[in-house]
């Protein structure tokens, strides 16, 4: 009896492997993906980060308003701008600072003021932005750096100031505060670099001391043109 061909019950056709040309373009086309997943969540994180600033922030700015009511003295919100060598605070660290009180005669005493916080530091990468932000509203001038004498000298020299009087009143009603994400190189202020041109952030602050965060970028200022903190 002859015996089977087990031969003959393979398939005719044999599936083959992926050429070497096929699996670079898989290759490729991954990376491509991989590239830019990679940046859209480096632009995620980045408006995380100026979302997240912003809330804390306007909470620092409630408690600024709430420490001049509770004591019956100014009180005021201070962007350090003091030594931009500073890589950790200059224009990132945000502080309360309020007018001292006689203990005597129960009053504020002129031109004294002491820092009532150990203060708020915006995530890295995140600056307030002086040219942005406004002393009276969007036509407003820009934030300028004062100097400011607090009763622990080391404590003294420049802050951008916004401030509440006693009766928790914004003295400039209508000015703003902006704050972006960027680059800091050392020594240097902090530029915008392009992948974080719009995101930037803000809210006004109104006569009665409440806050306003703005919903549209233009609310903000030109940012088309905007290089420099």
């Amino acid at each position: 009896m002859k015996k089977p061909n087990h031969c003959s019950a393979l398939p005719k056709h044999v599936l083959r492997g992926f050429s070497l040309v096929e699996l670079l373009v898989v290759i490729v086309i991954m990376t491509i993906l991989m590239t830019m997943g990679a940046m859209g969540i480096r632009n995620l994180t980045g408006g995380k980060g100026t979302s997240t600033a912003l809330a804390n922030t306007e909470a620092v700015f409630a408690e600024a308003r709430q420490t001049a009511l509770g004591r019956g003295a100014p009180a005021r919100v201070l962007i350090d701008a003091r030594d931009i060598n500073d890589q950790n605070n200059y224009l990132r660290r945000i502080v309360i600072a309020a007018q001292d009180i006689d203990p005597n005669t129960g009053l504020p005493i002129s031109n004294q003021w002491s820092l009532q916080s150990r203060g708020y530091t915006l995530p890295e990468g995140v600056f307030y932005s002086m040219d942005l932000s406004r002393s009276a509203g969007n036509g407003g001038a820009a934030m300028q750096a004062q100097n400011m004498t607090l009763t622990k000298t080391t404590d003294s020299g420049q802050y951008v100031i916004y401030e509440f009087n006693s009766q928790g009143l914004c003295t400039t009603p209508g000015a703003t505060f902006v704050i972006g994400s960027g680059a800091r190189p050392k020594g240097s202020a902090p530029i915008v670099n392009g992948a974080a041109k719009r995101d930037f952030a803000g809210f006004a602050i109104w006569g009665n001391g409440e806050t306003s965060a703005f919903r549209n970028p233009a609310q903000i200022g030109d940012l088309s043109s905007i290089k420099n903190f």
